[in-house]
Formats: C-alpha cells, sequence, structure tokens
C-alpha cells in the first residue's frame, strides 16, 4: 500500500528505531520507508540511541517537554505509541498524569498528530482522578488514532470517550514490504530443512503470553508423521520470567520428536526466508492484540493457524489460508495441515463387533489406538531422558537487583539514595552470583557435548546450520 498525499509534508516520528530488536522498531522502519516512497520528509526521534535523527529521554515529563518543543518544526508528528515507551517510570497515579500532560503539551504544539496505537492500558480510561482525567484529555486531543483491529477501536472510544470519526482502522500490514526473493526451494536449503517435510513454523520473540509451549504440545506425534515444527525466536530481554519461559520450552521442544528450538535473533531477512521455508505459520498465542507475524505470513501467502484471542479474530478475518481456533481445537487443525488423520477422525473409526470380552477388547483397542497417534518413547527415552541437565540451571533465572520504584510518596527516592549507597558493596556480589550461573552451565553444556550418552544427540538433524555443518543446540 503507497500513501498519498496532497502534498510533501516535513513529519517527525517518534518511535523505538533499528538496530533495537523490536516489533515496534521494525514497524515504524517500514512505515518511514512508505512515507518517504510517498513523497514525505520524514525524522526519526527514538527514546534511546539509534538508527533514528534524534533521540530523548522519554520516560520523564522533561524529556516529553523537550519533544514538545521539537514538534514545533514540523507538518506532522506521528508516534508509534506503546505505554513501555512513556509510562514505564510512571510508578504511581501522579506520576502518570504528569506523563500524560507532558504528551498533551506535545500533541498541542503539533500542527497535526497522528498516533498508531500498538498497545494501550482501557483501564486508565475508566478511571476518576488525576490519572484517568489527564489520559482522556490527551487522547482527545490527537487529530488521528490509529489502530489494526474494530475491537480497539470500540475500546478507545468506550475508555476514553473519543469522537469515533478520529479513530481509523488500518491494516497491520499495510506498510509491509518483502525481504527476501528467495524460492522455497532455496530458503529449505540455506536453512538445512529437508524439502519433502511439512514444515510448521512459530517465529518471534519468546514470551509466555505468545503461547508456543502450546504449539509444540499440540504437535507431539506429528514428527513421526514426516512433519517439522520450529520454534524461531529469542528473548527480548534478559528478565527472569522471560529466561525461566525460554529453558521450558526448550525442555518441552528436547522431549518432542520432530521438534527444534532456533534461539537466536533474526534479521529481516532471515526472518522473511524462514517464513518462506516453512508450509504452516501457527500463532497459539495467549493474549495479543495484533500481530505482524501474521500479516507477514500472508504477504509471502502462507497458510496460518492462529487462536481467536485479543483482535485476532477480526485482523485475520475472512482472509484466505487462515484457520482461527481455539486452544482445545489447535493440534486437530495441525493434525489436518500436517496430513495425518485428526483427532476426530481417529476416534471414530468402527468399533469391531465379535464375541470377546468387552474388557479385554476396551483394554487392547485403547492401547493400540494410543500407540497409532503417537510414536511410542522406547526405554530410558522419555522427557527426563531427554532433557539436558544444563536446563535445571538455566531455569534459575538470573539475579536482579529490583528497580527502587514505589507507589508511596517519597519512597522511591529513598530506595534510590539506598541503591546509589549500597552499589559498591551490592553490584560486585549480584555479578559474582550470575558469573558462577553461566560458568555452571557452560561446564554442563561441554560435558552434555561430550558424554556419548546423554540427551538427544542427533534428533536435531533438520535444524543443522549450514555454516557450522551441525545441528544447533538452541
Amino acid at each position: 500500500m503507497r500513501l498519498r498525499a496532497s502534498r510533501p509534508m516535513r513529519i517527525l516520528m517518534v518511535s523505538p528505531y533499528p538496530p533495537l530488536r523490536d516489533g515496534i522498531a521494525a514497524y515504524a522502519l517500514q512505515h518511514v520507508a512508505a512515507l518517504r516512497a510517498a513523497g514525505h520528509d520524514v525524522e526519526v526521534l527514538s527514546p534511546a540511541p539509534s538508527a533514528a535523527h534524534y533521540h530523548l529521554d522519554l520516560l520523564t515529563p522533561g524529556g516529553v517537554l523537550a519533544l514538545a518543543r521539537r514538534a514545533r518544526g514540523y507538518d506532522k508528528l506521528v508516534v508509534q505509541f506503546h505505554p513501555e515507551v512513556f509510562y514505564a517510570n510512571a510508578s504511581t497515579r501522579m506520576r502518570h498524569a504528569r506523563m500524560s500532560l507532558a504528551l498533551l503539551a506535545a500533541v498541542r504544539a503539533s500542527r497535526r498528530s497522528e498516533v498508531f496505537v500498538h498497545e494501550i492500558d482501557y483501564r486508565v480510561g475508566r478511571r476518576r482522578g488525576p490519572e484517568g482525567m489527564a489520559a482522556r484529555r490527551l487522547w482527545r486531543s490527537v487529530d488521528r488514532m490509529l489502530v489494526h483491529t474494530e475491537v480497539e477501536r470500540d475500546d478507545l472510544i468506550r475508555s476514553f470517550g473519543l469522537r469515533p470519526e478520529r479513530i481509523v482502522v488500518t491494516e497491520h500490514g499495510a506498510h509491509f514490504m518483502r525481504r527476501s526473493s528467495m524460492s522455497r526451494e532455496a530458503a529449505r536449503r540455506s536453512l538445512g530443512i529437508p524439502e519433502h517435510e511439512v514444515v510448521f513454523l512459530a517465529i518471534g520473540f519468546i514470551q509466555r503470553h505468545k503461547g508456543f509451549d502450546r504449539a509444540v504440545r499440540a504437535f507431539q506425534g506429528l514428527g513421526a508423521r514426516g512433519s517439522s515444527f520450529h520454534v524461531v525466536g529469542s528473548v527480548r530481554v534478559d528478565e527472569p520470567d522471560y529466561v525461566a519461559y525460554l529453558a521450558e520450552l526448550q525442555e518441552l521442544v528436547e522431549g518432542t520428536e520432530g521438534a527444534h528450538l532456533h534461539n537466536q535473533y533474526v534479521s529481516d531477512e532471515l526472518f522473511d526466508r524462514w517464513l518462506i521455508a516453512s508450509d504452516v505459520v501457527v500463532l497459539p498465542y495467549r493474549n495479543i492484540w495484533s500481530s505482524g507475524v501474521l500479516e507477514r505470513a500472508l504477504l509471502y501467502e502462507r497458510r496460518v493457524i492462529t487462536t481467536a484471542v485479543g483482535g485476532l479474530s477480526h485482523q485475520a478475518g475472512a482472509r484466505p489460508g487462515v484457520t482461527i481456533v481455539d486452544e482445545r481445537d489447535l493440534a486437530a487443525a495441525m493434525w489436518r495441515e500436517g496430513g495425518g488423520a485428526t483427532l476426530s477422525a481417529r476416534r471414530a473409526e468402527p468399533w469391531p463387533e465379535d464375541g470377546e470380552d468387552l474388557r479385554d477388547r476396551v483394554q487392547r483397542e485403547v492401547a493400540s489406538r494410543a500407540a497409532r497417534g503417537r510414536k511410542a518413547p522406547q526405554a530410558g527415552q522419555g522427557l527426563a531422558a531427554t532433557a539436558r541437565p544444563s536446563l535445571a540451571v538455566q531455569r534459575v533465572a538470573p539475579l536482579m537487583l529490583p528497580p527502587p520504584v514505589s507507589r508511596r510518596p517519597g519512597f522511591a527516592f529513598v530506595k534510590r539514595l539506598v541503591r546509589v549507597a549500597t552499589a559498591f558493596e551490592v553490584d560486585p556480589l549480584v555479578e559474582q552470583v550470575n558469573a558462577l550461573r553461566e560458568a555452571t552451565i557452560r561446564a554442563l553444556e561441554r560435558q552434555e557435548q561430550t558424554d556419548p550418552g546423554s540427551t538427544s544427540a542427533g534428533r536435531h538433524e533438520h535444524g543443522r546450520d549450514p555454516a557450522a555443518g551441525r545441528p544447533p543446540r538452541r
């Protein structure tokens, strides 16, 4: 989709920006390219040093007021909005209100304003008191709000009392462009994937709400039928919950035939290459409003299975190639795509009519159907046998000091003072504990590589790293 305008404009876009590993940063990069292709002069301001023209600390009212002064020199201010960009340090409702009023000053200082809403806390708009009042004033002052689904539009109207004509639903992939021109065969060769396999793919940052573990469990049994499942991505930040989930997911993958975890950050080109190599993209999300992965998969005309959460049902709509399911139907949908008998079909097999003892016949039939539905593990090859010892240590998150914040007035300042005063004693201890954790993991991984009887060596044959010439462990 190419953007058209009656006249070229000078635009300031406020957004996270590459090389930051962030979905909004990637979205903004493509949006900027589309605006420039339409003839506009676009400059970018990011909340941290990046490839953008400018950067400001947007977590403080002072930084946002500096944005307001800069916005006066442009025809339009475009904001890629996510609460973490502006409100991450707003630990009290009064601080939240002050940030909203600072943003209000930036909006009013601009000649024209647009906000692309990637995520927002609708509860704030329904609150009484300074926090809710400031937020409602802010969003009612924006000239145009853009969202990706009708659900989000309705929620904005109800929560913040916005005028419907100011909220526009835009396609999530409106500015997306292809990053790879490879054929399916070439993409598979480059990734070490056999041509004949039915390839399922879950790709993106690894977080619990993405539900990748759901898809791995739903895939169980398909590996023995000529399919493979690849989870591709990395944790966005090394926070304890993210690291713990990564370890859980890795252990689950280790115990699932045909499943592979590629724990790595992928470039835009490699991201698209994985899409090209796949047959079915799986979005087993527990919670999300809209998905850029869905749009990129459809850009390459790949089949998609997605759970019906957030605004995904509205985003997917009746688009061809998309199957919308709830969690209970995820496995059945994957089995249909994998070419195997569906769960319902296997249950519908006719019951033999003979004169055998009913109880014995039932027991044998249950065992037989269960064996056909999955590959029975060999002795000593269950989940406990295939899991690597290092995973137990990886599930212990790195030691991190809690942030010096508090909802009680004045306490955050005291905590910061204590933090500064004790840093010379505490920081070396934290570093030492984390160094011991990393050393333990490395030692266990070396032992796993040298022990011929350890874990699932050789099971990752299809996820071979072409450069290294051996299957990746992560």
